[in-house]
């Protein structure tokens, strides 16, 4: 039998009367019909019920149905610091963390009998009806129960229709038979809406007031409490801060009335509800760039609805403290340098290399600033890291033949339509690895690079945590200059293995997320990969930590240096000044930083990574490590201490020599053929004999001098030629003399003119001939024993005038001296002749 059949046979109005109009219409047939009739309606009920509750869920799952949840994000120290969520803000809490007054004041508002009924107060519904359709009165509650909102809100859908209304009394039925009232009631202010997308107390509590839920007092809990009813209306943001005022007023006094609280408690809580300071309305999140780095693993592992509506706690490796300290650091940094290099970003990663725990992430200067992209996380983003890659490719290259000790040739070198230029543009001759990779040297890295292999530095630098640089064919010699792109926070973790004695802990944000019923769905666990030799790291970490070795670049006071204790440091600049970087570490924490602008243009000339960036991580560190003990670097087993030949990196015979430290693998056993410095006669090119003076011997350098590769010679010419210019002697040492030139000088002269007795008159040239085998320092011209003239360089002469002399003989000397001051002279006669006078006649007598 259908519906429509039962209320043919049952309720047809004409076969009723005929039943009433018969005379044996008798009291037992009229109870037989009254029961008919019940039944028929229990019938229709429970048709009507079975029919709905058929696409309801089941009692027992309804309180595993999963509510929309905001994310929370925190710090280590469970300091939150954001909370993600869609189009809903909703903070899931137990019933322990909902204080009796919150229950208070929500029974109240909404539902005074909620403890009594059973899930549908009729009387209730009947008095809402009377008063909002005669009265219109907005305070008193509405006719729906606690457990109806809840039905309503978090079951089904928002359109009021009758199919919906019987649903939501089926539901209501079956939830007050399955849950007690306190969990109805947790389940209910976890789900309600009090506006501005928070739904929840929680989430009301939070974003309103900004304190957790459990620490409200009854003003604050009587003030939220009013919102649910018409969110949009009594927000706290709204229009209408008198009328919702009044509606917590209103709340208090049925309070008092109802028993919960005293009536001077309801009046000092009336007072206070007009002091409340709601949270002013912004986005309201800490350390943004590492949030959203955050939120990005966390929709790329578990999906973007489970991360906005799942209720995951994600407690973080970020330090709060540690975080405000970079912070600090940028913003100063940018306000101190910015406007004169014209620059107008920054960023700066920290991380304890020992976990590999990322404890601070600043991604731009100010995450709100649309002018510069500040929502762009610049610690992520990929950019050339210049200089401050050079350490990944010595530390390559340590693991061959080299090491800090080892000699590289800083000359102007031909790569084959590559030539590298260092940043002063000068070169340096011979120089240890060390002093080329603490000063930055540019020709010699280049050289590194190539001697390592670029297909090893790649590989040694995506086992150190470099993810990007996998186009190897892109790259050339200039990777090692800062070719090819990497990110900040991966450059800061491959130096946290040169920190960690070569051991890197993979990077990471999550120390602990926990879905919303608890279950923990990842938790750190501690994950060590050794992926450089330990000698290797304490290598890099001598060489970036020695101020005097890269004192010759940047001076003994730069911003690199710090005099309490071991800091290591490397610098980086790209072309055209676009890009500066400073990455440095202890053994606690690795800091990176790199300053710039977003749009690629270049900043003022000299805004290197020592002038623009290591400011700025100088003074995070100082802050960073103010609290913690100075902390050397692990020396490993196998190191050792060694003195070897300047030019060929052996065992010393003799030459020049300097002190290093040596991986187990690197320690020479050979000696040199260097010889070192020899006393050579200056005019013999022979060796000077012992009573040789020293004016008159110069040293030079015996050394087995060649490039690191000999047989290239686009690597050996500028080699030879720097030797050569710097008068370094390569091979043999030369043949001694048996008696010092300088002591054995002969010195011969020869007037040529004047010759010999001859006379002079008017303007003459003295003239001589000076030989000898030393050299000549000067040549004196005398007459009579007295000095007239010097000359100095050949041809030795001066001239003279003759009408200074008397009538008679003279005597010519010329006196030469050598370098020794040994002297030899030679002199001739000259005469100057009486000039004749000739006679006058006498006039002779005319005749008169």
């Amino acid at each position: 039998m259908n519906l429509k059949q039962f209320f043919t046979l049952h309720h047809n109005p004409l076969r009723i009367k005929q039943i009433f109009n018969k005379e044996r219409f008798t009291k037992k047939k009229i109870k037989i019909w009254s029961l008919r009739i019940t039944l028929g309606f229990v019938l229709l009920i429970l048709v009507l019920f079975a029919w709905y509750a058929k696409d309801l869920p089941t009692p027992g799952k309804i309180k595993q149905r999963q509510s929309a949840a905001a994310t929370q994000i925190y710090d280590r120290n469970g300091k939150q610091l954001y909370a993600i969520h869609g189009d809903t803000k909703r903070i899931l809490i137990g019933s322990a963390d909902i204080p009796t007054v919150i229950k208070q004041t929500t029974i109240t508002a909404e539902d005074r009998t909620f403890y009594s009924h059973h899930g549908l107060n009729i009387k209730g519904i009947a008095r809402a009806m009377y008063y909002n359709i005669i009265h219109k009165n907005n305070y008193l509650s509405g006719g729906s129960t606690i457990t109806q909102q809840y039905v309503k809100n978090a079951l089904l859908d928002p359109r009021k229709t009758i199919t919906r209304k019987i649903k939501e009394l089926i539901l209501t039925i079956e939830i007050e038979i399955m849950y007690n009232k306190d969990e109805i009631m947790t389940m209910y202010l976890n789900e309600i809406p009090y506006g501005s997308n928070a739904y929840g107390i929680e989430a009301a509590s939070e974003s309103f007031l900004g304190k957790n839920a459990k620490d409200l007092n009854l003003a604050e809990a009587a003030t939220l409490a009013a919102l649910p009813q018409r969110p949009s209306y009594y927000s706290p943001y709204g229009i209408h801060p008198d009328k919702r005022e009044a509606r917590a007023s209103w709340i208090l006094d049925s309070m008092a009335d109802l028993g919960y609280i005293s009536r001077d408690e309801a009046n000092k809580a009336k007072k206070d509800v007009k002091e409340i300071k709601f949270v002013p309305k912004r986005e309201d999140i800490s350390a943004p760039h590492f949030v959203m780095y955050i939120k990005d693993l966390l929709v790329e592992k578990y999906g973007e609805q489970a991360v906005e509506e799942g209720g995951f706690q994600v407690t973080t490796t970020l330090d709060g403290e540690t975080q405000k300290k970079a912070e600090e650091a940028v913003a100063s940094g940018a306000d101190r340098r910015f406007d004169s290099i014209n620059a107008s970003n920054a960023s700066l990663v920290a991380i304890d290399p020992k976990n590999g725990q990322i404890l601070a992430m600043v991604g731009s200067v100010d995450y709100f600033n649309n002018s510069i992209d500040g929502q762009v996380n610049v610690a992520i983003a990929e950019r050339q890291p210049g200089s401050a890659f050079k350490p990944v490719v010595y530390a390559t290259a340590f693991k061959k033949e080299y090491d800090p000790a080892y000699p590289i040739w800083d000359v102007t070198t031909d790569f084959g339509n590559y030539t590298p230029k260092n940043y002063d543009g000068t070169t340096h001759g011979p120089v240890t690895m060390r002093k080329a990779l603490a000063g930055s040297l540019n020709i010699p890295a280049v050289k590194t690079l190539y001697l390592a292999g670029m297909d090893n530095v790649l590989d040694q630098a995506h086992q150190m945590g470099i993810t990007t640089l996998n186009d190897k064919n892109r790259y050339g010699l200039s990777l090692v200059l800062g070719g090819g792109e990497v990110k900040l926070l991966d450059l800061t973790t491959a130096y946290s293995v040169f920190a960690n004695s070569g051991t890197l802990a993979p990077t990471t944000p999550f120390l602990k997320i926990v879905d919303s019923k608890g279950k923990v769905l990842e938790e750190y666990k501690e994950e060590k990969n050794n992926v450089l030799d330990p000698q290797i790291a304490y290598e890099i970490s001598s060489i970036l930590s020695d101020n005097s070795a890269r004192s010759y670049v940047f001076g003994s006071n730069s911003a690199l240096n710090f005099s309490d204790r071991m800091v290591a440091v490397k610098t980086g600049t790209t072309s055209e000044y676009r890009d500066a970087w400073t990455v440095g570490y202890t053994p606690q924490i690795v800091a990176g930083v790199w300053v710039g602008n977003n749009d690629n243009s270049p900043m003022t000339a000299g805004a290197a990574g020592a002038m623009a960036a290591a400011p700025i991580w100088h003074d995070f560190m100082a802050k960073a490590l103010a609290d913690k003990p100075a902390e050397d670097f692990n020396v490993p087993q196998g190191i050792q201490e060694m003195t070897v030949d300047k030019y060929t990196n052996k065992l010393p015979s003799g030459g020049e020599t300097i002190t290093d430290i040596f991986a187990s693998w690197q320690i020479p056993t050979e000696h040199s053929n260097s010889v070192g410095k020899i006393r050579i006669d200056k005019y013999t090119g022979h060796l000077a004999t012992d009573d040789c003076p020293d004016q008159f011997v110069e040293e030079k350098i015996v050394a087995d001098v060649h490039s690191e590769q000999p047989d290239n010679p686009s690597w050996e010419r500028p080699v030879r030629a720097w030797a050569a210019s710097m008068g370094l002697l390569s091979g043999s040492i030369p043949e001694g003399d048996k008696t010092c030139a300088a002591l054995d000088s002969k010195i011969s002269i020869e007037i040529t003119s004047p010759s010999n007795n001859k006379s002079v008159s008017g303007t003459f040239t003295i003239s001589a001939n000076v030989s000898s085998n030393i050299n000549i320092k000067k040549v004196d011209f005398l007459i009579d024993d007295v000095t007239v003239d010097t000359d100095t360089s050949k041809p030795y002469s001066i001239t003279y005038s003759a009408d200074s002399l008397s009538v008679g003989k003279h005597r010519i000397s010329v006196i030469a001296t050598d370098e020794s001051n040994i002297t030899s002279s030679s002199s001739i006669t000259i005469s100057k002749e009486a000039v004749p006078i000739k006679s006058t006649p006498l006039p002779t007598s005319s005749p008169h």
